[in-house]
Protein backbone atom coordinates (compact mmCIF):
# COMPACT_ATOMS: atom_id res chain seq x y z
CA UNK A 1 0.00 0.00 0.00
CA UNK A 2 3.05 2.21 0.77
CA UNK A 3 4.58 1.87 -2.67
CA UNK A 4 1.88 4.53 -4.67
CA UNK A 5 2.49 7.29 -1.65
CA UNK A 6 6.32 6.50 -1.87
CA UNK A 7 6.37 7.25 -5.60
CA UNK A 8 4.21 10.74 -4.36
CA UNK A 9 6.46 11.52 -1.41
CA UNK A 10 9.58 10.72 -4.18
CA UNK A 11 7.76 13.16 -7.01
CA UNK A 12 6.89 16.19 -3.92
CA UNK A 13 10.05 15.74 -3.92
CA UNK A 14 11.49 16.70 -7.09
CA UNK A 15 9.03 19.15 -7.78
CA UNK A 16 7.92 20.82 -5.46
CA UNK A 17 10.87 20.31 -3.14
CA UNK A 18 12.97 20.94 -5.38
CA UNK A 19 15.58 18.18 -3.80
CA UNK A 20 19.24 17.25 -5.65
CA UNK A 21 19.00 14.00 -7.41
CA UNK A 22 20.99 12.51 -5.08
CA UNK A 23 18.48 13.32 -1.96
CA UNK A 24 15.86 12.04 -3.55
CA UNK A 25 17.99 8.72 -4.37
CA UNK A 26 18.87 8.54 -0.52
CA UNK A 27 15.21 8.90 0.10
CA UNK A 28 14.57 6.42 -1.80
CA UNK A 29 16.93 3.90 -0.64
CA UNK A 30 15.92 4.46 2.67
CA UNK A 31 12.11 4.48 2.19
CA UNK A 32 12.43 1.22 0.60
CA UNK A 33 14.59 -0.56 3.26
CA UNK A 34 11.71 0.19 5.22
CA UNK A 35 8.88 -1.06 2.66
CA UNK A 36 10.59 -4.13 2.31
CA UNK A 37 10.69 -4.45 5.97
CA UNK A 38 6.71 -3.99 6.60
CA UNK A 39 6.31 -7.03 3.49
CA UNK A 40 8.50 -9.06 5.86
CA UNK A 41 7.02 -8.41 9.12
CA UNK A 42 3.27 -8.17 7.84
CA UNK A 43 2.65 -5.22 9.33
CA UNK A 44 -0.92 -2.97 8.70
CA UNK A 45 -0.92 0.01 7.46
CA UNK A 46 -1.86 2.67 8.67
CA UNK A 47 -3.03 1.27 11.65
CA UNK A 48 0.28 -0.92 12.82
CA UNK A 49 2.74 1.58 11.71
CA UNK A 50 4.06 2.92 14.65
CA UNK A 51 4.27 -0.35 16.08
CA UNK A 52 6.48 -0.81 12.97
CA UNK A 53 8.56 1.50 12.85
CA UNK A 54 9.63 1.18 16.87
CA UNK A 55 10.11 -2.05 15.23
CA UNK A 56 12.26 -1.59 12.37
CA UNK A 57 14.70 0.87 14.42
CA UNK A 58 15.60 -2.06 16.88
CA UNK A 59 16.04 -4.00 13.58
CA UNK A 60 18.70 -1.03 12.39
CA UNK A 61 20.63 -1.43 16.01
CA UNK A 62 20.43 -5.46 15.54
CA UNK A 63 22.07 -5.05 12.64
CA UNK A 64 24.71 -3.38 13.58
CA UNK A 65 24.41 -0.03 12.03
CA UNK A 66 26.37 3.26 12.80
CA UNK A 67 24.21 5.87 14.82
CA UNK A 68 24.64 7.82 11.84
CA UNK A 69 22.71 5.50 9.44
CA UNK A 70 19.92 4.59 12.39
CA UNK A 71 19.50 8.83 12.30
CA UNK A 72 19.43 9.45 9.07
CA UNK A 73 16.85 6.53 8.17
CA UNK A 74 14.79 8.08 10.71
CA UNK A 75 15.07 11.17 9.57
CA UNK A 76 13.55 9.63 5.84
CA UNK A 77 10.68 8.41 7.93
CA UNK A 78 9.65 11.29 9.85
CA UNK A 79 9.81 13.42 6.59
CA UNK A 80 7.45 10.36 4.52
CA UNK A 81 4.68 10.03 7.63
CA UNK A 82 4.81 13.80 7.71
CA UNK A 83 3.73 13.92 4.39
CA UNK A 84 1.41 11.04 4.62
CA UNK A 85 -0.44 13.38 7.35
CA UNK A 86 -0.29 16.19 5.14
CA UNK A 87 -2.08 14.38 2.12
CA UNK A 88 -4.27 13.10 5.12
CA UNK A 89 -3.66 9.24 5.07
CA UNK A 90 -2.27 9.36 8.14
CA UNK A 91 -4.49 11.61 11.06
CA UNK A 92 -1.20 11.82 13.52
CA UNK A 93 2.32 11.35 12.55
CA UNK A 94 3.61 7.91 13.96
CA UNK A 95 7.29 9.07 14.22
CA UNK A 96 6.53 12.60 15.81
CA UNK A 97 7.86 11.27 19.34
CA UNK A 98 11.05 9.65 18.57
CA UNK A 99 13.94 10.84 18.71
CA UNK A 100 16.89 10.06 16.69
CA UNK A 101 19.87 7.72 18.87
CA UNK A 102 22.91 9.97 19.42
CA UNK A 103 25.58 10.55 17.37
CA UNK A 104 28.86 10.50 19.09
CA UNK A 105 30.37 14.00 19.86
CA UNK A 106 33.91 14.78 20.02
CA UNK A 107 33.89 16.98 23.02
CA UNK A 108 36.09 17.98 26.07
CA UNK A 109 35.69 15.21 28.02
CA UNK A 110 33.95 13.45 26.34
CA UNK A 111 35.02 9.10 27.06
CA UNK A 112 36.19 6.85 23.84
CA UNK A 113 34.21 3.87 23.23
CA UNK A 114 36.98 1.78 25.10
CA UNK A 115 36.75 3.90 27.81
CA UNK A 116 33.40 3.57 28.18
CA UNK A 117 33.69 -0.25 27.77
CA UNK A 118 35.66 -0.09 30.88
CA UNK A 119 33.72 1.75 32.76
CA UNK A 120 30.13 -0.45 32.05
CA UNK A 121 32.23 -3.68 33.35
CA UNK A 122 33.05 -2.62 36.80
CA UNK A 123 29.45 -2.34 38.51
CA UNK A 124 29.78 -6.01 40.48
CA UNK A 125 26.63 -7.79 38.74
CA UNK A 126 26.60 -9.83 41.89
CA UNK A 127 24.66 -7.12 44.14
CA UNK A 128 22.03 -5.39 43.67
CA UNK A 129 23.49 -2.55 43.67
CA UNK A 130 25.67 -3.63 41.12
CA UNK A 131 22.90 -4.64 38.99
CA UNK A 132 21.44 -1.33 38.98
CA UNK A 133 24.13 0.64 38.37
CA UNK A 134 25.15 -1.48 35.35
CA UNK A 135 21.69 -1.16 34.11
CA UNK A 136 21.54 2.31 34.61
CA UNK A 137 24.86 3.27 33.11
CA UNK A 138 24.23 0.75 29.99
CA UNK A 139 20.68 2.84 29.54
CA UNK A 140 22.38 6.04 29.78
CA UNK A 141 24.89 5.08 27.13
CA UNK A 142 22.84 3.20 25.06
CA UNK A 143 19.57 6.47 25.05
CA UNK A 144 21.62 9.62 25.53
CA UNK A 145 19.16 10.23 28.27
CA UNK A 146 19.75 13.52 30.59
CA UNK A 147 20.81 12.42 33.98
CA UNK A 148 17.34 14.27 34.87
CA UNK A 149 15.41 12.09 32.48
CA UNK A 150 17.08 8.96 33.58
CA UNK A 151 16.25 9.10 37.80
CA UNK A 152 12.99 10.70 37.00
CA UNK A 153 12.41 7.10 34.63
CA UNK A 154 9.32 5.02 36.27
CA UNK A 155 8.87 0.96 35.53
CA UNK A 156 6.13 1.46 33.33
CA UNK A 157 8.10 4.09 31.23
CA UNK A 158 9.91 0.90 29.52
CA UNK A 159 8.28 -1.15 27.06
CA UNK A 160 10.47 -3.96 26.66
CA UNK A 161 7.90 -5.97 23.93
CA UNK A 162 8.36 -3.15 22.00
CA UNK A 163 11.90 -2.24 22.48
CA UNK A 164 11.62 1.74 23.98
CA UNK A 165 11.13 3.96 26.74
CA UNK A 166 9.15 6.99 27.07
CA UNK A 167 11.03 10.35 28.60
CA UNK A 168 9.42 13.02 29.94
CA UNK A 169 12.31 15.94 29.63
CA UNK A 170 12.11 19.80 29.29
CA UNK A 171 8.82 21.18 29.84
CA UNK A 172 7.35 17.63 30.31
CA UNK A 173 7.78 17.07 26.77
CA UNK A 174 7.10 13.04 26.39
CA UNK A 175 9.23 11.87 23.66
CA UNK A 176 10.17 7.66 22.89
CA UNK A 177 13.51 6.67 22.68
CA UNK A 178 14.69 2.93 21.17
CA UNK A 179 16.82 0.97 23.69
CA UNK A 180 19.19 -1.60 22.74
CA UNK A 181 19.64 -5.53 23.35
CA UNK A 182 22.09 -4.86 25.95
CA UNK A 183 20.34 -2.30 27.59
CA UNK A 184 17.13 -4.37 27.85
CA UNK A 185 18.86 -7.38 28.78
CA UNK A 186 20.72 -5.46 31.88
CA UNK A 187 17.23 -3.49 32.80
CA UNK A 188 15.56 -7.19 33.12
CA UNK A 189 17.99 -8.58 35.46
CA UNK A 190 17.91 -5.08 37.42
CA UNK A 191 14.35 -6.01 37.64
CA UNK A 192 14.12 -9.10 37.98
CA UNK A 193 16.92 -10.06 40.86
CA UNK A 194 18.19 -5.95 41.78
CA UNK A 195 15.02 -4.23 42.39
CA UNK A 196 13.13 -5.67 44.58
CA UNK A 197 15.65 -6.13 46.86
CA UNK A 198 16.80 -2.72 47.66
CA UNK A 199 13.09 -1.72 47.21
CA UNK A 200 12.56 -3.67 50.56
CA UNK A 201 8.74 -2.34 51.54
CA UNK A 202 9.28 0.48 48.97
CA UNK A 203 6.16 0.21 46.68
CA UNK A 204 6.79 3.48 44.52
CA UNK A 205 7.32 3.28 40.15
CA UNK A 206 10.77 4.57 40.81
CA UNK A 207 12.51 2.71 38.33
CA UNK A 208 16.45 3.33 39.68
CA UNK A 209 16.42 3.44 43.93
CA UNK A 210 19.14 3.90 45.86
CA UNK A 211 19.27 0.73 49.69
CA UNK A 212 16.40 3.19 51.66
CA UNK A 213 13.84 2.09 48.22
CA UNK A 214 14.07 6.02 47.45
CA UNK A 215 14.32 7.13 43.96
CA UNK A 216 17.79 7.83 43.16
CA UNK A 217 18.68 11.18 43.06
CA UNK A 218 20.72 13.31 39.72
CA UNK A 219 23.70 13.77 42.65
CA UNK A 220 23.72 10.12 43.50
CA UNK A 221 24.11 9.28 39.93
CA UNK A 222 26.89 11.76 39.05
CA UNK A 223 29.15 10.02 42.08
CA UNK A 224 28.34 6.62 41.01
CA UNK A 225 29.65 7.70 37.54
CA UNK A 226 32.79 9.05 39.09
CA UNK A 227 33.48 6.19 41.29
CA UNK A 228 33.46 4.34 38.42
CA UNK A 229 35.55 6.11 35.93
CA UNK A 230 37.96 6.00 38.90
CA UNK A 231 37.99 1.97 39.29
CA UNK A 232 38.35 2.08 35.44
CA UNK A 233 41.54 4.16 35.42
CA UNK A 234 40.33 6.91 34.05
CA UNK A 235 41.02 10.42 34.93
CA UNK A 236 39.73 12.79 32.61
CA UNK A 237 37.42 15.94 33.33
CA UNK A 238 34.22 14.38 33.78
CA UNK A 239 30.35 16.00 33.95
CA UNK A 240 27.12 14.61 34.96
CA UNK A 241 26.58 14.04 30.71
CA UNK A 242 29.67 12.42 30.10
CA UNK A 243 27.79 9.20 28.84
CA UNK A 244 25.40 11.23 26.79
CA UNK A 245 28.25 12.80 24.87
CA UNK A 246 30.12 9.53 24.47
Amino acid sequence: MLTGWLREFLDYLRVERGLAQNTISAYRSDLTHFATFLQKRHFLVPDGLRDAVLAYLLELQRAGLTAATVARRLAALKAFCGYLVRVEFLREDPTMELSSPKLIQRLPGVLTPEEVERILVVPRCNTPAGLRDRAMLELAYATGLRVSELVGLNVENINFESGYVRVFGKGARERVVPVGRIARRCLHEYLDQGRSVLAGGYTGDALFINRRGERLTRQALWKLLKKYAKAAGIHKQLSPHTLRHS
